[in-house]
């Protein structure tokens, strides 16, 4: 099994997830006592936190541009980026290394293209929902994107920094998120993505009307299968830069 590096600590809660799942899907493909292998980084969220609202994306790029570095100098094989809206700078961090990098969007974007949906409804940091580095990646695979509107974001945004990253689940806030979830449905969406890695802490399949994609489940389902395919497989995993042209 190749080694799979983990950039993780934005937020911790969801890093324990990835750790989790990765040992857990590791263990029923290979079966007995077999777990992951696996190298994690996890950064001070606190002062990623306070560059992204600063705007300062190059420098918070940087810092998990040196932890990709020391997790391929620890002998890291694939890396993953445990948040999605860092994904904002897996350009930065990608080209830092030469190890492949495994994007989120793709991973997410590729298991939604699999149920022939098309038409999406994305939860997400307002980073992730408003700007261009995420949808956009969505969209290069033929999906159209709507996202809440600005009322539904900004309460999806202040759940997932001031309760979920800090460990604490409401059921008032599951109750908020399902209201979001069937205003995207009534706008058209055909299924939910979970865009945000600690989402998944608060919502489940039966908390939304239409099949969700949880994007930290399916990053660990693609980093297995990656790490355990064979080498002529395994080599041709595209790395970052390159999103599918739209069909």
């Amino acid at each position: 099994m190749k080694t799979i590096g983990l950039i993780g600590g934005m937020s911790w809660e969801s890093t324990a997830e990835y750790y989790r799942l990765l040992n857990e899907l590791t263990r029923e493909r290979l079966g007995g006592l077999h777990s992951a292998a696996c190298v994690v980084y996890s950064v001070d969220f606190a002062e990623i936190e306070r560059l992204q609202v600063q705007g300062r994306w190059d420098e918070a790029g940087e810092v998990l541009a040196g932890a990709a570095r020391a997790l391929e100098a620890a002998g890291a094989e694939l890396l993953l980026i445990c948040t999605n809206t860092m994904h904002k700078v897996a350009d930065q961090v990608s080209s830092a290394v030469g190890v492949p990098l495994l994007h989120l969007a793709d991973t997410t974007a590729e298991a939604v293209r699999r149920t022939g949906l098309r038409r999406i409804g994305l939860l997400g940091t307002a980073f992730t929902m408003e700007q261009d580095f995420y949808r956009g990646r969505l969209a290069d695979h033929g999906l159209d994107v709507l996202v809440p509107d600005a009322a539904g974001r900004a309460t999806v945004h202040r759940v997932i920094y001031e309760e979920l990253c800090m460990g604490v689940v409401k059921d008032e806030s599951r109750g908020a998120y399902r209201t979001v979830i069937d205003e995207l449905v009534a706008a058209g969406a055909e299924g939910i993505v979970l865009g945000c890695t600690e989402i998944e802490l608060l919502i489940r399949p039966q908390d939304s009307p239409l099949p969700v994609f949880p994007t930290t489940l399916l990053h660990a389902e693609a980093a297995v299968a990656h790490a355990l395919a064979a080498p002529s497989t395994a080599s041709s995993t595209p790395s970052v830069p390159s999103a599918p042209a739209a069909p």
